[in-house]
């Protein structure tokens, strides 16, 4: 199949992200907050008719609720910079879906991923249980990091862990950046539910890195009995974290050593955390300390798309994914903390079902900026313009309905000046479409 055929034949499939189930589908959805829906037996089956590639490369898994890209790149480049190949898996994409798979940097190309779906099409028919868009997706990654001869694949799970269609991979370092409340009713004893979801994809073979204290969580991932434990806090942590021209200089203290001003050239207090968490999970495959100068290098060009991105100046535009109401937090402090207030604040703000929109836009500090307008990423889960345009009422803000997210960046450009700045924010959708589809609106 040509590469349209081939993502054609994979959008018949139950998605699970998007909450689409085509029509005569018998498979159910999985519920937020839970499982049902979930689970391995199906990637299980596909990945056996395929021999099993994800057994042909070592493996670091990551789950938790914020940090995971970013730790992947970090991870990723620290891999590289030591001399192996490195294959990583992602979602969601931005701009394209051949962004999710990657090796040493690079997508798939289009002949590469329409060819290993075409495989999967052939071999699918054969199966006893049909296998979801993401399982398909995960599939193909695995395939082609097989065919690629990668020697370590950089796997992020899709939603929580245990039931995960990435859980089949008995990673020798499992990477739990931390708990949040996406992907949860927020009932009593979410955090509980989340954290022993989250455990579910660590093996007695596991050497565990845990991006945050976790308290009395710790006991879910000592009940999965891994091999090593290394927390934030105790085992590693960040001694210093400054601002710079350009990012952030960051010192850290890990299980081996330490690693002084490290320069990052990426914005937010927060991924000086990412990035300790990073490497002691780089520390923790290879059993030693990093020498300076791969660290160094490693990181000195390294980009986090659509993570507080700044893509233009006069006016500054800046993508932040942020999508739940603890990355709101880490975005409005990051613009508070790091840009100074030379003119207007305009927000540009869509989002997706399962977030509250009066508590995301609060986190944001939605009542701090000059002009709110509301968009709606086109996506079946999207959150109606009109509601969260009334959930931002309710704070006293006067906002404006721009539905298409292009169309109200352009409106921000509109009504702003050099010395302003505009945040695209709310949803990853959100910042895709902007990056994806906008180039005459941020290169003009």
């Amino acid at each position: 199949m040509e590469l349209a055929a081939a993502l054609g034949w994979l959008e018949s499939y139950v998605n699970l992200e998007g909450n689409k189930n085509p029509a005569g589908s018998s498979r159910s959805l999985p519920t937020a907050g839970h499982t049902d829906g979930l689970g391995i037996d199906a990637m299980v089956e596909l990945l056996g008719a395929l021999g099993d590639p994800q057994k042909s490369f070592r493996s670091v898994h990551l789950t938790g609720t914020n940090g995971k890209g970013s730790t992947n790149a970090y991870v990723t480049a620290l891999l590289r910079a030591s001399g192996l190949s490195v294959g990583s898996y992602t979602s969601p994409n931005l701009e394209r879906v051949n962004e999710r798979i990657a090796y040493d940097g690079s997508p798939i190309p289009d002949e590469d991923f329409a060819r290993v779906l075409t495989l999967l099409s052939e071999v699918v028919p054969l199966l006893e249980l049909t296998p979801s868009r993401f399982e398909l997706l995960t599939a193909a990654a695995f395939a082609w990091f097989a065919e690629q001869g990668v020697e370590v694949a950089v796997v992020e799970v899709g939603l929580l862990g245990r039931f995960d269609a990435t859980n089949v991979l008995g990673a020798e370092v499992v990477v739990m950046t931390n708990i949040g409340k996406d992907h949860t009713d927020g009932k009593p004893g979410w955090r509980e539910e989340v954290a022993y979801e989250k455990a579910g994809i660590i093996t007695p073979n596991s050497h565990v890195i845990l991006g945050e204290p976790f308290e009395e969580l710790r006991k879910f991932v000592e009940a999965e009995t891994p091999r090593e434990i290394s927390e934030a806090g105790t085992d590693f942590e960040v001694e210093a974290n400054e601002v710079a021209v350009g990012g952030r200089a960051i010192d850290l203290r890990t299980p081996y050593g330490k690693y002084e001003t490290v320069f990052l050239p990426v914005h937010g207090y927060h991924q000086g955390d990412n990035f300790a968490t990073a490497v002691a999970a780089t520390e923790a495959f290879f059993g030693r300390k990093l020498d300076d100068d791969l660290v160094e290098m490693a990181m000195a060009d390294i980009e986090l798309p659509g993570r507080f991105e700044v893509v233009k100046r006069e006016p500054t535009i800046i993508l932040d994914g942020a999508h739940n109401p603890e990355g709101a937090l880490v975005a409005k402090e990051t613009l508070d903390g790091e840009f100074a207030r030379l003119g207007s604040w305009v927000l540009v703000f869509g989002m997706l079902n399962g977030k509250d929109p009066k508590e995301m836009l609060t986190s944001l500090g939605a009542t701090d900026f000059d002009a709110v307008i509301i968009c709606e990423p086109t996506w079946s889960r999207a959150i109606p313009a009109e509601r969260v345009a009334y959930a931002a009422g309710e704070l006293g803000i006067q906002a404006e309905i721009v539905k298409s997210p292009i169309e109200a960046l352009q409106r921000a450009k509109a009504v702003t000046t050099g010395e302003d700045l505009i945040l695209v924010a709310g949803s990853f959708y959100v910042v895709g479409e902007v990056r994806a589809a906008a180039r005459s609106v941020l290169d003009d």
